[in-house]
């Protein structure tokens, strides 16, 4: 004790205070938790129920459907050990209480609120059976207190099982009995350790822990618990890497669900209140009375109009209907598929928006004082500089040389507004379409960016002006939400307020409005939508504003997403129509539909129905924001008349082909169209072009064996090796492999293009695929883009794909061909020059400007062109071109002559 006689009187003052805090401290603690009393065994758990808005009329019901308590020795010992090694592996050791997390806890609320801190498996059961879930100290005090008397109340055993008896599992599962019967259809005495490991991944999160929810996400969760319970000694060393995960039922064997649109709106309601703070258990058994913001009449009226509109409809088809009062951000109707309860979302799904974020570039255009009755050139197809040189088209290439905005919206054309993003600058658009409603992201994916693969990665690009980077339906809803409004955005919510067992109110929205949008310029954007409603058709005894879009489905005439959205006052509105996978959108009658079609039939009946009963209300009279522009026709072709507004079809597909040449036997054909070749090409550069016609067995090459330098082209190869790889291992393409190949083709990416020709060996991989597809004139370069091909050689390539036989299986043939029907609309020049309306073109082109020979472009075009009468196989490779779009002009004109004299 020298050394502390050595200490001045102040550090001994100090000490002796610190100890008798410290005491203080603890005879506090002690007399706290002996004031807190053990309330009795929990009461069974209670449904709760979600209402309409009004508060009265029942939307569902949901909670427990499924609870059968065990005892412990029920419980295998390795399914116990599981949820100890998941949530608690100090059960055994600690009384109650984690001390650590319990200061990080107390820590984490005083000074940033976050409600962090870990909990033992006591701690969890005292908070399932006795507390609420608010995030409060004193919430956390009393559960310590509480989880203290428990320990010294019950065994550790019964505490485990009262624990596993109370813990909520999803499905509607209650307890580990209800739990092993929804998911593996068995009793809990008949799990196995790897069984319950899959149970105890889900006590985090019931929902998203559903393995057919989230199978990543519970899969690693599931290797995470494992190999915690191989590093305790309780299984085998590298049991998460050699053990298969489990087999689980797809769907609940036990539980019945909420069905129909309802389930998705509850799956959505809860979500939101976990957000808020409350626990999936609370929500499902705390006998909760949940006030929605969903309207009755509004939801009837958006499930018939959307049953109405698919009945009788082929079975792939898809919608979604979101809902919401401006004023408030509610979402007053909600439909996101009619399967029930944990199904997929599709209102929840980024789609590609096409036309209807044009009305953001307007707005966009009048933030930088550009009126909506300013002039722009509305040719098609014009070049814009952030296109790779492809050109741009309007639908069904309209021209409007001089065409005031507000009526390119009316008519959606594509390269007036594309003009104006690229004058605005793309990341305004994008900057106003996070300020309306967009989130900075999709997961890890940043919005409104070019992804891998695309031609500015990471960056936006123009193409925001057309609707090319996917947004959801609901996020959409909230956007024009925010401009029927009138630029005042209020968060998009579903849980007006909710109300205990036992009355009290824990929870109830506060509706915060921001102003994001200018007021005047809201209105100018309703007033040029409200033309548009009354070209498309108007909503019956409701003034409204609304643009329709339609998504090109790769190189045909076919949508793979239609949408509508819009307002009236009071109430906005998004209506999308597509495919769980992107694919064409047909009617029962096989018509393509697009989004002034199907889409705007619901939507119309939807307002309809929804406002029924309310007083008509004017939309905002236009603000006229801005002043009239005309710089954009500087870059109209000299001698285009100058007539305002006036619009007239342009080219169309299949001009190019004269039908009139077909004429006589095909010898006669074959002869002209020689001739006509042998005429072009003394002016043209060097060319050459194959065709077999698998409808009537012709073919017809000239100078189909000269050899070119394959570009792009060559990835068609590529990918084929990689299939017969992938066959040769007896196995599938691996999620990463799927990306890589769709950007190699669809995007014709060269990184991804490189890793595949890694992965099949290089030169040498390729040869020998070569060689098994019958490609003998094609021969590969370190560089694939120089490998050196035959226009014969790479027609072959596509019989290979569309004949019977070979050493593809259909499989392989069948997600080849895919990929080249759904190339990027910068893609899909070339052999479609030679195809009309209703035809369908799978191709890959490729071009390239050598250095060698003073910067002239190689420009290759090669794919099938199908349809009811036509299924032609055509290659046209080219080099010496002055640029890339001389080299497609080239490329298009012997396609389409070689169609023209031939005739198929």
């Amino acid at each position: 004790m020298n050394w502390y006689r050595r200490w001045p009187r102040w550090c001994k003052r100090v000490l002796a205070g610190l100890v008798a805090a410290q005491l203080v401290l603890v005879l506090a603690a002690a007399g706290y938790v002996w004031s807190v009393d053990l309330p009795p065994d929990p009461v069974p758990p209670q449904a709760s129920v979600l209402y309409y808005r009004d508060g009265t009329t029942v939307l569902a019901r949901f909670g427990p459907t499924d609870r059968t308590d065990v005892t412990i020795d029920k419980i295998p010992v390795d399914v116990r050990r599981a949820f100890i090694a998941a949530e608690d592996r100090g059960f055994y050791e600690h009384h109650g209480v984690s001390v650590r997390g319990l200061a990080r806890a107390l820590w984490s609320n005083i000074v940033s609120d976050s409600g962090e801190g870990a909990s033992t498996i006591t701690q969890q059961y005292v908070r399932n059976a006795y507390l609420t879930q608010e995030r409060t100290v004193t919430r956390k005090a009393k559960e310590a207190a509480l989880a203290l008397k428990v320990e010294s109340t019950f065994s550790k055993d019964e505490i485990l099982r009262r624990y596993l008896n109370t813990i909520y599992f999803g499905r509607g599962a209650y307890g580990i009995e209800a739990a092993a019967q929804a998911f593996f259809g068995r009793s809990v005495d008949h799990l196995t350790g790897y069984q319950g490991s899959v149970l105890a991944a889900m006590v985090k999160d019931p929902t998203r822990g559903d393995p057919a929810v989230d199978p990543t996400w519970t899969l690693n969760r599931w290797k995470w618990i494992v190999r915690a319970m191989s590093d305790a000694g309780w299984l085998p060393p590298g049991a998460a890497e050699q053990t298969p995960y489990p087999d689980v039922a797809k769907e609940s064997v036990t539980a019945s669900t909420i069905g129909g649109p309802a389930g998705l709106i509850t799956d959505r309601v809860e979500d939101e209140l976990v957000a808020a703070g409350f626990s999936r258990q609370q929500v499902r058994t705390g006998g909760l009375r949940i006030t929605t913001t969903l309207d009755a009449t509004a939801q009837q009226a958006a499930v018939k109009s959307i049953a109405k509109a698919l009945h009788g409809q082929p079975d792939e088809l898809r919608s979604a209907l979101v809902a919401i009062d401006p004023q408030d951000g509610g979402v007053r109707a909600y439909y996101g598929g009619d399967r029930g309860r944990g199904y997929f979302d599709d209102a929840l799904a980024a789609r590609p928006p096409a036309s209807t974020f044009k009305p953001l570039v307007l707005a966009a255009a009048e933030e930088h004082d550009i009126n909506y009755r300013s002039y722009y050139n509305g040719s098609s197809p014009r070049q814009f500089t952030d296109r790779g040189g492809a050109p741009l088209y309007n639908l069904d290439n309209m021209q409007c040389p001089v065409c005031p905005l507000d009526i390119a919206m009316v008519h959606s054309l594509n390269t007036p507004f594309y003009a104006l993003a690229e004058q605005l600058g793309p990341v305004a658009i994008r900057k106003l379409a996070r300020r309306l409603g967009i989130p900075e992201k999709y997961g890890d994916q940043t919005t409104m960016v070019d992804l891998k693969g695309e031609l500015s990665p990471g960056r936006t690009r123009s193409d925001i002006a057309i609707g090319r980077y996917p947004v959801t339906p609901a996020d959409l809803a909230t956007v024009y939400a925010t401009m029927a409004g009138g630029g005042n955005r209020a968060d998009r919510h579903f849980v007006q307020s909710v109300t205990s067992a036992g009355g009290s109110v824990p929870y109830r929205h506060v509706v915060k409005r921001t102003r994001v949008l200018d007021g005047g310029v809201a209105a100018d954007v309703g007033a040029v939508l409200a033309q548009v409603v009354e070209h498309d058709g108007a909503v019956p005894g409701v003034p409204a504003a609304a643009k329709t879009g339609s998504q090109q489905y790769g190189n045909t005439s076919d949508s793979s997403d239609a949408w509508t959205a819009g307002w009236a006052q009071g109430l906005a509105a998004v209506v999308w129509l597509g495919r769980d996978k992107p694919g064409p959108i047909r009617t029962k009658k096989g018509t393509a539909i697009n989004g002034d079609g199907m889409p705007y039939e619901i939507f119309k009946s939807f307002l309809s129905g929804a406002l029924s009963g309310q007083p008509a209300r004017a939309l905002a009279s236009a603000a006229e924001v801005g002043q009239v522009r005309k710089d954009d026709l500087r870059t109209l072709e000299p001698g285009t008349e100058m007539a305002p507004g006036r619009m007239f079809p342009g080219p169309q597909k299949g001009d190019l082909v004269d039908k009139s040449l077909a004429v006589g036997s095909w010898d006669e054909r074959v002869t002209r169209l020689t001739g006509a070749l042998q005429k072009y090409a003394v002016s043209a550069p060097d060319f050459s072009v194959s065709v077999v016609d698998r409808k009537t067995g012709h073919t017809y090459d000239y100078r189909g064996d000269r050899e070119f330098e394959t570009a792009s082209v060559v990835k068609l190869e590529l990918l084929a090796a990689l299939m017969l790889q992938v066959q040769d291992a007896n196995r599938k393409l691996t999620t990463a492999e799927k990306k890589r190949v769709r950007k190699m083709i669809v995007a014709s990416d060269n990184d991804a293009a490189v890793q595949v020709y890694d992965a099949i060996g290089g030169p040498d991989g390729l040869r020998d695929a070569l060689q098994r597809l019958g490609l003998n004139d094609t021969e590969p370069d370190e560089q694939f883009g120089l490998s050196r091909t035959t226009a014969a050689d790479q027609t072959r390539m596509v019989l290979a794909l569309t004949g019977s036989g070979g050493p593809l299986t259909k499989a392989s043939k069948d997600a080849i061909l895919q990929l080249m029907s759904q190339v990027n609309a910068d893609q899909t020049w070339g052999v479609s020059a030679a195809s009309f309306s209703g035809e369908q073109t799978a191709q890959k082109n490729g071009w390239l400007s050598r250095s060698s020979e003073s910067g002239k472009w190689i420009v290759n075009t090669t794919g099938r062109i199908s349809g009811a009468k036509t299924d032609v196989a055509m290659s046209v490779l080219s080099h010496g071109n002055s640029d890339q779009p001389a080299g497609i002009a080239v490329v298009e004109q012997v396609a389409a002559m070689t169609r023209s004299y031939l005739g198929w």
